[in-house]
């Protein structure tokens, strides 16, 4: 018996901003605070530096950055360091927006750098759990800025709680 095998197409969408001048005023002040975070972080092992900034609903920023450590799955990204610290701090509160920077001590990055798988799926967890979407802004150190309205847009087919039940 021979199956048809069907093609699913999957698309997504992000706001391409110019520069971090064309963003809304929102926007670059949560971005300014991402690439300040980017100046303290703790990377000596592979001199990439990660900033994230997250506005919470209740208007409260909060900050991170990656912390590396020698035992190198000890370290923990910049978006999951922010997004723990907010839970941690505000427990009730959603997160509205992430604004994601970084910086390379052996390159200069032009193009903006998305979360990683883990952080993707940490992101999806608060926008599960308060049940709203999360804005992403991505940046470079330069040069053009993407903004997802959601991780649905990073993480098509994410795992959550619905899956477990």
């Amino acid at each position: 018996m021979k199956h048809k095998i069907t093609k699913l197409t999957i698309s997504t969408s992000f706001d391409v901003y110019p520069s971090f001048d064309a963003l809304q005023a929102e926007d670059r002040e949560l971005l300014a605070k991402a690439k300040k975070a980017v100046k303290s972080a703790y990377a000596p092992y592979s001199n990439f530096h990660v900033g994230a900034a997250i506005l919470l609903q209740n208007g409260k920023i909060v900050t991170g950055n990656n912390q590396e450590n020698a035992a190198y799955p000890s370290g923990l990204c910049a978006e999951r360091v922010a997004l723990f610290y907010a839970n941690a701090n505000y427990p009730n509160v959603g997160v509205k927006t992430i604004a994601v920077s970084v910086a390379s001590a052996h390159q200069i990055i032009n193009e903006p750098v998305s979360p990683c798988g883990a952080c993707r799926q940490v992101i999806a967890e608060y926008e599960n759990l308060f049940e709203s979407p999360i804005r992403i802004i991505m940046s470079g150190e330069t040069g053009k800025i993407f903004v997802s309205e959601s991780i649905e847009n990073l993480l098509p087919f994410m795992f959550n709680k619905k899956h477990l039940k």
